[in-house]
């Protein structure tokens, strides 16, 4: 009997892959069907629900599990589910597609056919509705706000089979990894209680402290990276990847940390985003969350604390993993140690306040970075990124917003 927290809504994963005959069976009528090309958030939803990620979900959502997550944060059924997970094409193609067909799912950067969809609904839906609830704004300038507002308008819903994961195993082997294998890895540690930590920077001294404070709770911390597309400015995968082995490697006792990725691209929905980290982190097998400042934030459209509040707000039996909230983090020059604001006395005269965009805007601009700020083996990574770098990446590195993780 597993000791590991359920999947979410369900007594075990549902992953919606296929395998052998049943996989090269639906190839070979895929090539028949009409194709629907999928945007990258599309693809990454989508290889979520294939590997399980998004149990108990079994397809993309229909008009009324749209609106109750835009409103109420739950399906119709009443499964909670904080951000809608759906898929849009334009209105021309909709009017060619008929309701119980099936359509071939295609990535549109690769042109790699990535499963099929049996067509159950039709709608259009209020964007501006959906960007208000989920990211409590519709300035087109949000990087969220922008994303929904581009896409189609009439929203596919219906079940899906998926017979890819994309490049994701083979571009990040040895990271990368499915619910599946995370829960194997967990079981063969003998991990019952496990602190996700969601980044999408590499760790600087104030996300090496909360990991810590977290391996002190849990029996592990699993450093769960964003492997999907981020915004300009930001720090790719490969760079991030190298960068937090190192740290753990480093600066981590062996056997307390597991480095692994997602496919999901950033859609820096803040508080709801949070609650998303959450609930897919449960299916991967992690009973805690960390949640520390400006979670899943952009620029200044959230509080810091504002994903600390939301998991108050929402019912205790919502889902089971549960966040670890942590206080504002720095560096201490009178303790001479990273501290937080419940354990620090000082003053603010006194603290190096740590952030991915300050580390980001230092580095772009060749400026000096101190040890208290980040480790010297994680600058040095750093320092030949932006080195390679020309004149107008680091000016969108400069440009970007600002998050925590």
């Amino acid at each position: 009997m597993s000791g590991l927290v359920k999947p979410h809504g369900s007594d075990v994963l549902l992953p919606l892959l296929l395998e052998g005959e049943a996989l090269a069976a639906a190839k070979v009528r895929a090539q028949t069907l009409p194709k629907v090309i999928l945007a990258s958030r599309e693809v990454g939803d989508l290889i979520m629900l294939g590997i399980g990620g998004f149990t108990p979900l079994e397809g993309f959502m229909g008009k009324a599990d749209w609106q109750g997550v835009c409103d109420n944060m739950h399906t119709a059924s009443g499964l909670f589910w904080p951000i809608p997970i759906t898929l849009s094409i334009d209105q021309a193609q909709a009017d060619e597609l008929d309701l119980g067909a099936e359509v071939a799912l295609i990535d549109g950067e690769t042109d790699e056919l990535m499963g099929l969809l049996t067509i159950s609904e039709k709608y259009s839906i209020d964007k501006a509705h959906e960007c208000q609830q989920v990211f409590t704004t519709t300035d087109p300038e949000h990087p969220g706000v922008a994303m929904v507002m581009s896409q189609g308008d009439v929203n596919l819903a219906g079940k899906v089979v998926v017979f890819s994961q994309g490049d994701f195993p083979s571009k990040y082997e040895g990271v990368y990894m499915t619910p599946t294998q995370t829960r194997e890895l967990f079981e063969a540690k003998g991990w019952s209680t496990i602190a996700a930590f969601q980044t999408r920077n590499p760790m600087h001294r104030s996300h090496e402290y909360l990991a810590k404070i977290a391996i002190e709770i849990c029996d592990g911390v699993m450093v769960h990276s964003l492997l999907g597309k981020l915004k300009p400015g930001d720090i790719p995968a490969e760079v991030r990847q190298d960068a937090i082995g190192t740290l753990i490697n480093e600066y981590f006792v062996d056997n307390t940390v597991v480095q692994s990725g997602y496919p999901l691209d950033m859609r820096y929905a803040g508080p709801r985003e949070a609650l998303l980290h959450a609930l897919f982190r449960q299916n991967y097998g992690c009973t805690h969350l960390i949640v520390g400042r400006d979670h899943a934030g952009v620029g200044d459209y959230y509080g810091p604390f504002d994903a600390h509040h939301i998991f108050d707000d929402i019912p205790r039996d919502a889902m089971e993993t549960v966040p670890l909230k942590i206080d504002w983090t720095f560096w201490c020059n009178r303790c001479d140690t990273m501290a937080s604001m419940r354990t620090c006395p000082h003053g603010a005269d006194d603290r190096v306040l740590v952030s991915g965009t300050k580390l980001r805007k230092a580095l772009s601009e060749g400026g000096e970075v101190e040890d208290n700020f980040s480790r010297p083996e994680v600058l040095d990574i750093l320092r030949k990124y932006y080195a390679g770098l020309s004149d107008e990446d680091n000016v969108e590195v400069k440009l970007s917003g600002h998050s925590a993780t």
